[in-house]
């Protein structure tokens, strides 16, 4: 298993993902740091924990209007998941790890 550090709303976080995933698990939190920093502009800094939600929930949005639109209504995933998002499903639980631990320290 890898760790990559990744920058979230200017803190950095390490995330283990399955080896070879390292550059995606990047681009994915590039992604989402662009997504945290739009609503941080649109809302003002609400902390992160809240950024975060409202940028997933954004996101999980934009995923299940896309999934309509390709005709794979819902927001359930797939029995299986594609061998591919292996390792993002397990960089997603690193950073939910990471904000339970953040919130008990709040």
């Amino acid at each position: 298993m890898a760790t990559v550090t990744v920058d979230v709303n200017g803190r950095p976080y390490a995330v283990g993902c399955a080896d070879g995933q390292e550059e995606r698990v990047r681009i994915l939190a590039k992604q989402f740091d662009n997504q945290v920093r739009q609503v941080a502009q649109d809302v003002g800094h609400v902390g992160d924990l809240r950024l975060f939600l409202m940028s997933a929930l954004i996101l999980a949005d934009e995923l299940h209007e896309a999934r309509l639109n390709s005709g794979k209504p819902g927001l359930v995933p797939p029995a299986q998941p594609a061998p591919s998002t292996d390792g993002v499903a397990e960089a997603l639980n690193a950073v939910a790890a990471r904000i339970e631990k953040i919130v008990q320290g709040i």
